[in-house]
């Protein structure tokens, strides 16, 4: 398994890749057919579900970053 950190971004993982931030929230996620299941920091259930084109806003302490559903198993974060 690939680690990426802030200091990375922007950056495409795929579902056996983690991105942690500064303040140590995680980044996630696991292919669900084509949608893709986003775990933000330790949980077991999804944030949310994204499908290819679809994006999502994590708020880390006072940054603000964009993770977007990419059409192959990737999703891509970038600090907005």
């Amino acid at each position: 398994m690939s680690y990426f950190t802030e200091a990375d971004l922007p950056v495409s993982i795929d579902h056996e890749e983690m991105v942690t931030l500064e303040d140590g929230t995680t980044i996630r996620f696991e292919t669900n057919g084509e949608a893709k299941d986003l775990y933000v920091g330790d949980s077991f259930t999804p944030t949310i579900q994204l499908f290819p084109g679809c994006d999502f806003f994590v708020d880390s302490g006072d940054k603000h970053f964009k993770i977007v559903a990419e059409f192959d198993d990737k999703v891509t974060v970038s600090k907005e």
